[in-house]
């Protein structure tokens, strides 16, 4: 069955501003280049409760869709994704234990259980040695790291986030599952980036 809103390809560019963090959702075209833009999203720094929400374009003149986290300031928050309307459509959460040594995801929605992992054990070692080295780990360096999902009862890929090699970030993500709907992917692709490092 495939999700109401499926697109099997699109781009996440991050805008850098002072208060908040800033992503572009655009189509992606056949030669892998920005198509029309599909969100505008927005997060504000430093909330007790994390929510991202995801407009129709830059004016924030209308809401598509966001996602927000069940809990405060909680490693283990599980953060719900809703359309423009407010109806749930899934559910991601960052699974702690599992990501101690590499960043390991859960998401749900459509149907599918998968589980998300980055793709290399040794950038995610890497990420985390060259963060606890002092004076070095304030240094920013841009780790290139992808991340692939599985569905859980097939082992069949459902979505994949690899970063581009640039200053700023940018992310490819492709969904070859069409149960994913469009809305919990992009929240998911987001929060790669947006929650990271939490």
């Amino acid at each position: 069955m495939t999700a109401p809103m499926y697109v099997p390809h699109f781009l996440v560019r991050q805008k850098i501003t002072l208060m908040v963090n800033r992503y572009q959702i655009f189509a992606a075209n056949p030669d892998g280049s920005e198509g029309e833009l599909l969100a505008f999203a927005q997060q504000k720094r430093m909330a007790f409760k994390e929510q991202v929400t995801f407009y129709a374009d830059e004016s924030k003149s209308r809401t598509v869709f966001s996602f927000r986290a069940r809990q405060r300031l909680d490693v283990h928050a599980e953060h719900d994704v809703y359309d423009e309307q407010g109806v749930e459509l899934g559910y991601f959460r960052k699974a702690f234990g599992a990501s101690l040594l590499r960043s390991t995801w859960q998401l749900t929605g459509g149907g599918i259980d998968a589980v998300g992992q980055e793709r290399r054990l040794s950038i995610a070692i890497l990420r985390r040695v060259w963060n606890l080295i002092p004076y070095i780990g304030d240094i920013w360096v841009p780790f290139v790291f992808h991340f692939d999902f599985t569905d859980t009862m097939t082992g069949q890929t459902v979505l994949v986030s690899e970063r581009r090699k640039s200053i700023r970030d940018q992310y490819s993500v492709t969904v070859p599952d069409p149960r994913l709907d469009f809305r919990v992917a992009a929240s998911m692709a987001v929060a790669l980036d947006a929650l990271q490092s939490r």
